[in-house]
C-alpha cells in the first residue's frame, strides 16, 4: 500500500539546502565582516559604532537560513539602519553600509506587497545616506560620490538581486517538494479505488451468485434434495473461497486466471438458464489475462443481476476477447459504473474499454497494444 509523505519531508529538505547554505556561506562571511571591520576602524571607539552593524547582518543570514527570519528583521533593519549614518558621519567607513545591506535585501522576502516600493526604499536610503557624507567631506566630491554612494548602491542592488535569485531557487525546492506531496496523495487514492474495486470484484461477485443458488435449492429442497445438497456444498465451498480471496487481496496476492474465469462464467450462465457459446481463435497476452478477468468476473455479475440475457457470446481471439449478450433492457447503454474503475485500469496500460449497444444485443470491447509482431485486445463484459 503506498502512503503519503508527511509535510516534515518538505520542511527537511528545505532545512538540508538552507542548512548546507549556512555551512558553506557564513565563514567567508564573518571573515569579510572581520576584514572590513579592521579597514574602517581608526579609533577603538569605532568598534562600538561598526560592530553592532556586521553582527546584525550575521545574524539575519543566519536566521534565513534557519527560515525564521520574521522576527530578526525589524531589530536587524533598526540597528543597521542607524550604523550607516553614523559610520558615514562620525567614523568616516564606506563600509559601514555592509550590515543593512545585507538585512535589507533579505527582508525582502517578507514584503508581500508594494515589494517593488521597498525595494526602491532600500536602494534610496544608502545612496542618500552616503551622499550626506558631502556635509563633513567637500573636498573631492567625485570620490565622495563613488565611496559613499555609487558602490554602496550598485552592492546593494547585486546583493538584493541575488538573494531574490536564491529565495526563488527554495520557493522552487518548495513547490517541487508539495507537488511530489500531492502525487504521493493521489496514488493513495488511486490504490484506495483499485482495493476498492477489486473487492468488489469479488464480494458482488459471490453474493449475487450465493443468492442465485440459495434460490435454486429452495425450489429444489422438496423435489430434488440430492441437487440441493450439491447446491449448498457448491455455496459453501464458494463462500469458503470467496474469503481465501478476500485474505488475498488484502495481503496484496491475489491473482486472477483469465481461463479459470471463463470456465466459471459459462458454469454460472448454465446454472442460470443462459446459453453460452465460446470461441477460442487465439490466446489474450497473457500480461492483460488478470485484468480481463476482473473485469470478466464483474460483467458475468452484471448479466447475472440486470440483464435478461438467454444468450452470451464470449470469443476468445488475437485481436482480443469478446462478450456479446441478447439480455438488453432499454434504448440507450446503461451507464459503467462497476466497471468504471476497470475501464480507467485498461486504459491506464494502454488499452481502450467500448460498449456498444446495437438490435437488442450489448457488446462491450477493450483493446490492448501489440506485445509483439501483433495487436492484443480484449473484449470486455458489460456493466449496468
Amino acid at each position: 500500500m503506498v502512503t503519503a509523505r508527511s509535510p516534515r519531508y518538505t520542511e527537511s529538505t528545505q532545512g538540508r539546502l538552507r542548512r548546507l547554505n549556512l555551512a558553506v556561506s557564513l565563514p567567508p562571511l564573518v571573515l569579510a565582516a572581520a576584514v572590513l571591520l579592521v579597514i574602517d576602524t581608526h579609533a577603538w571607539w569605532h568598534v562600538i559604532i561598526l560592530a553592532p552593524g556586521l553582527a546584525a547582518g550575521l545574524v539575519a543570514f543566519e536566521r534565513w537560513t534557519a527560515n525564521d527570519l520574521a522576527r530578526a528583521v525589524l531589530p536587524g533593519l533598526i540597528v543597521t539602519g542607524a550604523v550607516w549614518p553614523l559610520g558615514v558621519l562620525l567614523t568616516g567607513s564606506p563600509n559601514a553600509y555592509w550590515g543593512f545591506c545585507a538585512v535589507g535585501s533579505l527582508a525582502m522576502r517578507e514584503v508581500r506587497r508594494h515589494r517593488g516600493l521597498a525595494v526602491a526604499g532600500l536602494f534610496s536610503y544608502v545612496a542618500v545616506v552616503g551622499a550626506a557624507r558631502l556635509l563633513v567631506e567637500r573636498d573631492d566630491v567625485r570620490e565622495v560620490l563613488a565611496t559613499y554612494v555609487l558602490i554602496p548602491t550598485a552592492l546593494t542592488v547585486l546583493v538584493t538581486v541575488m538573494t531574490i535569485v536564491g529565495e526563488r531557487f527554495y520557493d522552487l525546492i518548495r513547490e517541487l517538494e508539495q507537488t511530489r506531496e500531492r502525487e504521493a496523495e493521489l496514488a493513495v487514492v488511486r490504490e484506495r479505488v483499485r482495493f476498492a474495486s477489486d473487492l468488489h470484484d469479488i464480494q458482488g461477485h459471490t453474493l449475487h451468485v450465493v443468492k442465485l443458488k440459495i434460490a435454486l435449492a429452495q425450489k429444489l429442497l422438496l423435489r430434488d434434495a440430492g441437487r440441493a445438497e450439491k447446491e449448498l456444498r457448491e455455496t459453501y465451498a464458494l463462500v469458503s473461497d470467496t474469503i481465501a480471496q478476500t485474505k488475498e487481496l488484502a495481503y496484496a496476492q491475489r491473482r486472477l486466471n483469465l481461463s479459470a474465469e471463463i470456465e466459471n462464467a459459462k458454469n454460472l450462465f448454465e446454472a442460470a438458464g443462459i446459453r453460452v457459446r465460446l470461441t477460442r481463435e487465439a490466446e489474450v497476452d497473457t500480461r492483460a489475462g488478470e485484468l480481463l478477468g476482473q473485469v470478466l468476473r464483474e460483467t458475468t455479475t452484471n448479466i447475472l443481476r440486470h440483464s435478461q440475457a438467454t444468450q452470451v457470446q464470449i470469443t476468445l481471439s488475437e485481436a482480443g476477447i469478446t462478450i456479446v449478450n441478447d439480455g438488453v433492457a432499454g434504448n440507450s447503454p446503461p451507464e459503467l459504473r462497476g466497471l468504471s474503475a476497470l475501464r480507467q485500469r485498461v486504459s491506464g496500460d494502454g488499452g481502450e474499454l467500448t460498449v456498444e449497444q446495437h438490435e437488442g444485443r450489448f457488446r462491450t470491447a477493450a483493446t490492448f497494444p501489440s506485445a509483439g509482431a501483433g495487436a492484443t485486445a480484449a473484449g470486455l463484459g458489460h456493466d449496468r
